[in-house]
């Protein structure tokens, strides 16, 4: 198993065939020199555009050459209208794929067709004296042969011709695959073979040449609009946050209320502790406690000791809040008492007699505890309503 993990690691990379056609793919059909080649050749004036030609169009000053290379072109009908238009205004339309929109090859009044052999490697050559006549240049890889069976050759001009490699570079059976129409103050140029623009293509002996020969047809000194659209090897966006990312309001929104959500977890965060487990304090049971002894006293019907117990809590009353030394229950102590109780010295004396006399007998009543209490709870609430 370690032996086959080891070789299945170090087996080199399968190539990667896809037709991408994309500007930063490096895999064989992919266009990153082509589109490094025509940044050299048109610096500033090469502008890229990612938007479909019909939004794109809509900006004002848009005037130059317009540049689709793509195994497939398939515009809507709308689309070719206002390509059509624009091109109409006197700029250029260039296309270069395999399967062309068939409103515009009808408008045009073009037809294509597929050279049908078990191989077929391209050779390809231009028709202009001037630009680089007789010389061929082939692709050693099966690619289709697309070529225009129809054309109008009262208007529009022939610049290419594809054949078959066999076994030589001369063309035995041209046919065309580069042609210029005009359209009214415009030019429509088309190439039905997109597989010279590729990676794969450029990088045979001197088959750039050839390409950059195609690019002199546009280099005119205006604007190159180069499309990043019509790519199959595109990415797509599929994140359902893309319509709100693709407008600078919404976009800067959605990053403030990620900041603020941030920010608010942070100090949140800091703020908040681990929950800390409440503690249920020890229940007071003293009054029960107390109920309970006194209901015992009251079975027993010792009234005497119970009536010494009010007496003893009376008294551990004044201590604590009247703040009184009971050790000696003289005239000078009632008269404190009265003080700072809010009662009278009078009612003050009568209380305390009447401490000496239930304490004096030996079996005092029930009536005699309930007077004690009344007399003691009426003392108490002087100092309430006097507070």
């Amino acid at each position: 198993m370690a032996g086959l993990v080891y070789l299945e690691a170090n087996q080199p990379p399968k190539i990667n065939w896809f037709p991408s056609y994309t500007k930063q793919d490096k895999i064989p059909y992919g266009t990153f020199i082509v589109h490094n080649l025509i940044k050299d050749q048109f610096h500033s004036q090469l502008v890229e555009t990612d938007s479909p030609p019909f939004e794109f169009l809509d900006q004002p000053g848009i005037q130059g050459s317009y540049l689709f290379v793509n195994n497939e072109i398939n515009f809507e009908k709308a689309e070719i209208e206002k390509l059509l238009n624009w091109t109409s205004e006197g700029n250029i339309l260039f296309i270069a794929a395999n399967y062309i929109e068939e409103n515009l090859l009808d408008t045009l009044n073009l037809k294509m067709a597929t050279e049908m052999k078990p191989v077929t490697e391209p050779v390809v050559s231009l028709v202009n004296e001037n630009i680089l006549a007789g010389k061929t240049y082939h692709m050693s890889r099966n690619v289709p042969i697309r070529y225009f069976s129809q054309i109008d050759t009262a208007t529009q001009t022939v610049l290419g011709n594809v054949g078959i490699y066999k076994n030589s570079l001369r063309i035995q059976n041209p046919k065309i695959n580069f042609l210029k129409a005009p359209f009214k103050k415009g030019t429509i140029i088309l190439h039905s073979q997109p597989e010279m623009f590729t990676n794969f293509f450029l990088l045979e002996q001197s088959n750039a040449t050839y390409t950059a020969a195609l690019l002199s047809y546009i280099n005119n000194g205006e604007n190159l609009y180069w499309d990043n659209y019509y790519k199959s090897g595109k990415t797509i966006d599929v994140s359902p946050l893309r319509v709100l990312l693709q407008n600078r309001s919404f976009k800067w929104a959605y990053y403030f209320v990620l900041f603020g959500i941030l920010i608010y977890i942070f100090f949140e965060g800091k703020r908040k502790q681990r929950s800390i487990p409440i503690i249920k304090p020890l229940e007071n049971k003293t009054f029960l406690y107390t109920q309970t002894v006194a209901e015992m006293y009251l079975e027993q019907r010792e009234y005497q000791a119970l009536a010494q117990k009010q007496i003893a809590l009376f008294l551990e009353y004044i201590r604590t809040k009247l703040r009184l030394t009971t050790e000696k229950i003289d005239n000078r102590f009632l008269q404190a008492v009265a003080e700072r109780s809010g009662n009278s010295a009078k009612d003050t004396e009568n209380l305390f007699k009447y401490f000496n006399m239930i304490s004096s007998k030996p079996k005092p009543k029930k009536e005699d505890l309930i007077t004690l209490h009344e007399k003691i709870d009426t003392f108490k609430n002087a100092e309430i309503i006097q507070n």
